[in-house]
Parts: structure tokens; C-alpha cells; sequence
């Protein structure tokens, strides 16, 4: 029999007291994510959950159904875990639940809701921070730590199955929801990235927005084996932050969604202290590597709870790579003449 999500948090987290909270907290989580997958099996209370509330949320966007439902959800396992800070994508500002917590939680709860309406797999993400004194005597600082704080992260998948994507800083870890077993079961140990990325993912439409160094990126790919990188690339895009990350976890890859020239896109379009930061704690567990196209995410300090960053993760050559793009993308020996089709870097 595979072991159990309990059984893992058990030996991970509860042999220090300091754990036990943050092991209670991811099991509540837990709950909530069975409601909301079987309310998406169930189709809500309409038969759409795809639909329009006619609300908006913190970012502006018409609020669906579904992300209206499982905010409630989640924000109903924070206050059951006994967190002091809720920080939700469908809240304007950081909620406080408890004077005694010495957690809070920062979290999309239904990433990819775009995506509601065309079946396509969708997600909850979540961070999970320490409240110092200072902070919960000042709320407006709580949601303003680095990534590098964070005691545990993870997203929840509503797919063809259910998955729990986790780490508490020992490694990545995969657990499917068995509606046999009755919970999660472990279903990888120890995720590892390939470190040689063989695909990318970007939304392509966006092209003619990107600066030359990240248009000059695209183009060395996309030029295949008769182009300076010798070898052919595929491209994946789901628009669900939780679909394409769990996709380069498992295969590999590197994910792109830069800054740009249109408005309100100038900084990104994810959020760093919900979708960004978590997604690079686990990418980093397993040994990949994430950055906003120069800088490291965990290292960014944050200026509000809804703060936006570009964003690159996945295999760790590659982000290294785009690093080097947008440092110079001219300079790079492979797209200069003098080596001519052969490559310094060519991996």
C-alpha cells in the first residue's frame, strides 16, 4: 500500500513542535480542496461554474463562480487551521483570523478559472508563512517577506485527478487523492527536474510585445536543429499556472511569462506572493530554478500582497540561460557569427 499524506506530514513536520501547526494547516487544506474538486465533478449550484458573479476581485477581473466558492472553502480551512493572516487573490487585503496564529497563508485559490467553462485543469496555490509579533501588530507587513520565508508551499490540481503538489523543505513531493484510500497517497517521493529543458512554455500571442532579448530567446528555439541551439524544441502552454508547472515537475521544460509593453503588463502578469513564490519553493526542492529573468524569486521583497513579477521557471541550465538573454542577447557565442552554426553553449 502507498504511503499516506498523514503518514508523510507525520514524519516531516510533527517531530518539532514548531511543525505540527504548519502539518494541521496543510490537512485542512487538504479537506478543502475534496470540496472544491467534488463541487467542480458536481457542477455547483448552476451548472456553471464558469459563469460570471458580476463581482470583481483584487486584480479587477469578473469574479466566476468557482473562484468565488473556493475562496470561501479555503478561507474556511485557514480559520479551522488557526491561522492569524488569510491573503486570497479574491480578497483585497489581508484578512486576519486569529490573534494567537503564528501562521498566514497567502493563495490563489482557483488558478487558471479562465480555463472553468472548456474543462481544462485548473488549481489552488498556496504559501505558507511565519507572523512574527511585529507583524501581527502591523498586518500591512505580513504579505511583504520573501519568498526564502516560507515554511511550506504547494498547489492542489483539479485534472483528471487530483493531485497535491508539496514541499515543507525536504524535496518535492507528489500525492494523488484516492477516493479508495479515503485521502492522498504518495505518488512521487522526490520530484526532480531534468535539467535539459527539451520544451518551452510561453503564451505565443504575446510575441510582438516581448523586448528583443526575449523575442531573440524564442527565435533560437523555435530555429530548431538548423538554428545556434542544434536541436528541436516543443512548446506547451496551458494557460493554468498549475497545469504548465506541474508538467515541467514531472518533464522538464521552462516556463515564460516576462514583463511586456502593454499596459499593466509592464512588471508581469503573476502575482509573486501567491502564484510566483510557491511555484518556485517546490521548483527549487527539485533542483530547478526560478527568477523573474535576472533575479532569484525567493530573494524578492515584496511591496503588497498582490504584487506582480515576471516570471521564469524550470529546468536550471535553461533559466540560467534566459538569464543571459536579457543581460545581452547579442553577446551570447551562439548567435554570433564567429562561431557559425556550432555553439559555446549548445545544451
Amino acid at each position: 500500500m502507498p504511503s499516506s499524506l498523514d503518514a508523510y506530514l507525520t514524519s516531516a513536520l510533527e517531530g518539532a513542535a514548531s511543525g505540527r501547526p504548519i502539518a494541521d494547516a496543510i490537512r485542512h487544506l487538504c479537506t478543502a480542496a475534496v470540496k472544491v474538486r467534488n463541487t467542480i465533478i458536481e457542477g455547483g449550484t448552476s451548472g456553471d461554474l464558469g459563469g460570471q458573479r458580476g463581482e470583481t476581485n483584487s486584480d479587477g477581473d469578473i469574479q466566476k463562480e468557482l473562484d468565488v466558492l473556493a475562496d470561501k472553502a479555503f478561507l474556511k480551512a485557514a480559520k479551522d487551521s488557526g491561522f492569524a493572516f488569510f491573503g486570497s487573490e479574491e480578497q483585497e487585503g489581508p484578512v486576519r483570523l486569529s490573534e494567537d496564529g503564528d501562521l498566514a497563508i497567502a493563495i490563489d485559490p482557483l488558478d487558471g478559472s479562465s480555463n472553468i467553462s472548456t474543462n481544462v485543469s485548473i488549481g489552488t496555490i498556496f504559501s505558507i508563512l511565519p507572523v512574527s509579533a511585529e507583524q501581527k501588530a502591523n498586518p500591512d507587513t505580513v504579505f511583504r517577506q520573501k519568498g526564502a520565508n516560507q515554511l511550506a508551499a504547494g498547489f492542489f490540481t483539479y485534472g483528471p485527478q487530483l493531485h497535491l503538489v508539496l514541499t515543507v523543505g525536504d524535496g518535492t513531493h507528489v500525492f494523488l487523492f484516492s477516493p479508495k484510500f479515503g485521502g492522498f497517497v504518495e505518488q512521487t517521493a522526490s520530484v526532480s527536474i531534468e535539467p535539459r529543458a527539451k520544451e518551452f512554455s510561453a503564451n505565443m500571442s504575446n510575441y510582438r510585445h516581448w523586448d528583443t532579448h526575449i523575442r531573440n530567446y524564442i527565435d533560437d528555439l523555435l530555429a530548431g536543429a538548423e538554428g545556434p541551439r542544434e536541436r528541436e524544441f516543443g512548446m506547451r502552454y496551458v494557460g493554468s499556472l498549475v497545469a504548465d508547472a506541474y508538467r515541467i515537475l514531472t518533464r522538464g521544460g521552462v516556463f515564460l511569462y516576462p514583463g511586456d509593453e502593454r499596459k499593466g503588463y509592464q512588471k508581469g502578469r503573476l502575482r509573486l506572493m501567491y502564484e510566483a513564490n510557491p511555484v518556485a519553493m517546490l521548483v527549487e526542492q527539485a533542483g530547478g530554478a526560478a527568477s523573474d529573468g535576472t533575479r532569484r524569486i525567493l530573494d524578492i521583497e515584496p511591496e503588497s500582497l498582490h504584487e506582480r513579477v515576471p516570471f521564469v521557471f524550470g529546468s536550471k541550465r535553461e533559466v540560467e540561460r534566459i538569464a543571459r538573454y536579457i543581460a545581452d542577447s547579442d553577446a551570447l557565442a551562439e548567435r554570433s557569427p564567429l562561431f557559425g552554426k556550432r555553439s559555446l553553449f549548445s545544451s
